[in-house]
């Protein structure tokens, strides 16, 4: 698991999420609730995907996207 700021830099607050791990077709997002969810590129498409990626790297605007957006799951524990 790759860690995700805590707190965002941009805002000072938390961000909800502690970490995520991806591949070619998916991203698992871990919160700081003990929830994990995965994305797949079957379950949210490709645009989706990339853009988590993308914002998970960057460590930033990840939680925003997935609560603006709410891309479906593949599975979530």
């Amino acid at each position: 698991m790759k860690t995700y700021y805590n707190i965002s830099p941009l805002t000072g607050k938390p961000t909800g999420i502690r970490g995520y791990d991806y591949g070619d077709d998916y991203i698992t997002v871990y919160f700081t609730s003990g929830s994990m969810y995965t994305y797949t590129l079957d379950s949210c498409g490709a645009t989706h995907l990339e853009t988590m990626k993308r914002l998970a790297d960057a460590q930033n605007g990840l939680n925003t996207y997935l609560t603006k957006n709410k891309p479906p799951f593949a599975s979530k524990s």
